[in-house]
């Protein structure tokens, strides 16, 4: 699978624009970890954020759940930050729920998840930020960052 296939500018301002609601899979209570910070960040941004980790009972002041299955709300988006391994587990349950997109974090490339996700009418992303995203999508990023596939503090021809 190429993942660019699920990198589409069009369909990540569509599930960043219609989202109210994202279950983090594998969010840690773990401040310094990039699932916390990912959090903390949709929270600030006026998305309810579900955490969905068996391990903790409290996550950034929401319940943490075992899992999909077990929220009691509807689910816009899956956002995941486990192992690729994982995802198409993710991606069954998140298909169950009625969830609208699977969101699969940097690395967390699955091409089983990612086929059972869209087979099912979901929004696929993978290898892509949800919080890079938005920021580039809602004006928080610099404009030089602006649609340009790739993150970097290196500017080049720049002395």
């Amino acid at each position: 699978m190429d993942p660019q296939r699920f990198q589409d500018p069009t369909t990540i301002q569509r599930v960043l624009h219609t989202a109210r609601t994202v279950a983090i899979v594998g969010l840690s209570a773990n401040e310094l970890r990039a699932s916390y910070f990912v959090g903390y960040y949709l929270k600030r941004h006026g998305y309810t954020v579900i955490p969905v980790n068996p391990r903790e009972p409290r996550i950034l002041g929401e319940t943490s759940y075992p899992s999909l299955a077990e929220v009691p709300v509807p689910i816009d988006v899956v956002n995941v930050f486990r192992a690729p391994a994982a995802v198409p587990g993710i991606a069954r349950e998140a298909v169950a729920v009625g969830a609208k997109a699977l969101w699969c974090q940097f690395g967390v490339i699955s091409d089983e998840g990612s086929a059972i996700a869209a087979d099912a009418g979901l929004d696929v992303v993978v290898d892509r930020c949800v919080k890079i995203e938005h920021a580039r999508y809602v004006g928080r990023m610099h404009w030089l960052g602006f649609n340009t596939q790739r993150i970097t503090s290196v500017r080049t021809g720049l002395q």
